[in-house]
């Protein structure tokens, strides 16, 4: 029969075809082929195991839950501050220590608790966090501050007028439809609630601002009340009267005004404005219109264009716009009195004999531990009230902090056990810089990763050690004025040109002659002499005077950088990148 012909198409025809062993070969190669063409640039960077379980904990903008080996400092930062939690004004802080030493994330970790716990006890209270180094002067100072307070205005704003209109409309709800008292001139003859309440809801129109003037002229008549204003009981609004007739409201229960003899209700202390600071419904529309303009009348603080004036007088009528406790922490405070001088703290600290609501409390972050020298005599009494230094860290604190860090950082397994005593030994070396072995532990798993290893060696530290110091003196030469970078490049070009222990008078030679390329000012020996000193201080020269005798005293001069690097960065500069080569001229030496 045709159906057992096993030659015949049917639909068993294509599976057969395709299930050969050759032809599943070959479509499974040809999606080997389409999978790898596929592959993007980052998939072999992604087919690694990360050695990270989360980076963020190693960077310095994190705060940690625990800060181990600040606890004292910590406890007197709080001991000063729990007084904004009673309602009273902080004494001003002032806290030193050198980089890396802990200052912020301890500032910040209290700062953190304190709003935390003020929540909790309904306890209005607001920190602010000022860098400095960014924010340097005192119109960005203001202006930061005004605008942050501004938006913590509105959302309050916003927050309250939600409430109100909640309350509103529930109180309408309940004058609707709550049962009144069986002898209330809205009941029926058998005791039931006749309210009419087809109509629509009207509320008091009294204007609660008038409310004292409102019924004490016609108190002595016995039918009239603020509500009805001598109308009858058929002109009288739905709503029940807020006071008997011929009762000042003075005169009610203060500690009742929902009484049943007053609203009328069976259950007055059922009603949603019970306990709460309005009389009817029109009071609380009236404050939702008050709210709203408050809202509409903030203005933000442009980052320029405004009078210094203006700026701070918008500041200050934010910041006391409600009852609270402000604490404004100024990190590199130093760098703000550095640009802008003293004026900025002298009216922070000032501002607590104008506020009428709210008291503000500072707190002052530094590295310098004499900026305070030069302060006006009354900003450094009232600023520096409460001082808190921060040590360094040894050794064996830096890596109690390194392990505590990489528990949360790192997968387990991912460190072998000489990797973070070396970060700490490295960082104990720069003054304790808890800073720098957290970037120094971070590197090295970067660079671990990299190289798609399962764990962080010694060797990935000393690669990262470099790595950071090159990193260091790159951003450092970046930044140098020009003049400074042409006597670098001086002291590049007679190292590239074989010359030792050059001295100031080379430098010079080779200055002059790099000034009239790039068409540039030339500054005397002895500025240059001053220049050359100054990128001694910063580790990117090394500078020694030396002794030549009768010939006198000069400075013998070597890199303490690497020479390439630093070249291209300074290349980089587009006044120095069409410098050509310039041949320095050696003069004779007269060597002891």
């Amino acid at each position: 029969m045709a159906d057992d012909d096993p030659h015949d198409g049917g639909p068993d025809d294509g599976i057969s075809f395709g299930s050969t062993p050759g032809f599943r070969a070959d479509i499974e190669e040809a999606e080997l082929h389409e999978e790898d063409h596929n592959r993007g640039l980052f998939d072999d960077l992604l087919s690694g195991e990360p050695i990270f379980e989360n980076k963020e904990v190693l960077r310095p903008s994190y705060t940690p839950h625990e800060l181990p080996h600040r606890s004292d400092q910590i406890n007197k930062m709080a001991t000063i501050l729990v007084a904004a939690l009673r309602g009273e004004t902080p004494s001003n802080i002032l806290i030193y220590g050198k980089t890396g030493t802990g200052k912020t994330a301890s500032a910040k970790f209290v700062s953190k608790e304190l709003e935390t716990t003020s929540s909790k006890y309904s306890v209005p209270c607001d920190v602010e966090y000022i860098n400095c180094e960014v924010t340097d002067t005192q119109y960005r100072v203001l202006a930061q501050l005004a605008n942050k307070f501004i938006e913590k205005n509105e959302a309050r704003i916003d927050d309250r007028i939600d409430e109100l209109e909640a309350l509103r409309e529930a109180t309408v709800d309940f004058e609707t439809d709550a049962p009144i008292a069986p002898d209330h001139p809205d009941a029926g003859d058998d005791g039931a609630d006749d309210r009419y309440i087809a109509e629509p809801f009207e509320p008091a129109t009294v204007d609660p601002v008038d409310a004292e003037s409102v019924g004490t002229d016609d108190a002595s008549d016995p039918t009239t009340t603020p509500e009805t204003d001598g109308a009858t009981d058929d002109e009288r609004p739905d709503l029940p009267v807020d006071s008997e007739p011929g009762v000042e409201p003075d005169q009610s229960d203060e500690s009742d005004s929902f009484a049943p003899e007053t609203r009328g209700f069976v259950d007055p202390d059922a009603h949603p404005l019970a306990d709460t600071p309005f009389s009817s419904v029109g009071d609380v529309g009236q404050r939702i219109g008050e709210l709203e303009a408050d809202r509409e009348s903030f203005e933000e603080v442009p980052m320029t264009g405004w009078p210094t004036d203006r700026v701070y007088s918008v500041f200050f009528d934010a910041v006391d716009y409600s009852e609270r406790v402000v604490v404004i922490m100024l990190d590199e405070i130093d760098k703000l009195v550095e640009k802008s001088g003293d004026d900025t703290l002298y009216n922070l600290s000032r501002m607590n004999s104008e506020l009428e609501n709210s008291r503000v409390s500072i707190i002052g972050i530094s590295n310098d531990l004499k900026f305070t020298d030069f302060l006006d005599p009354r900003v450094k009494s009232s600023l520096g009230e409460e001082e808190i230094v921060f040590p360094p860290y040894d050794a064996n604190q830096l890596r109690d902090i390194l392990q505590h860090r990489a528990d949360v950082a790192f997968k387990e397994g991912a460190l072998s056990p000489d990797v973070i005593p070396l970060c700490a030994a490295f960082a104990a070396q720069e003054h304790g810089d808890a800073r720098r072995a957290l970037d120094l532990l971070r590197t090295a798993g970067e660079l671990a990763e990299r190289a798609q290893t399962d764990t962080i060696v010694e060797e990935h530290v000393r690669q990262a050690q470099d790595k950071i110091e090159l990193d260091r003196v790159v951003e450092v030469v970046r930044t140098l004025p020009t003049q400074s970078k042409l006597v670098l490049f001086s002291i590049i070009l007679l190292e590239q040109n074989g010359v030792h222990s050059i001295n100031t008078g080379e430098v010079y030679n080779i200055y002059k002659r790099l000034c009239d390329e790039i068409d540039a000012d030339v500054l005397t020996q002895r500025r240059v002499t001053d220049l050359i000193s100054e990128l001694d201080m910063l580790g990117i020269v090394n500078a020694v005077v030396v002794s030549k005798g009768r010939y006198g005293r000069t400075k013998e001069i070597s890199l303490s950088v690497p020479l390439e690097e630093t070249e291209v960065v300074l290349r980089s500069d587009s006044r120095l990148s069409d410098i050509d080569d310039v041949t320095p001229f050696v003069q004779a030496r007269f060597d002891n």
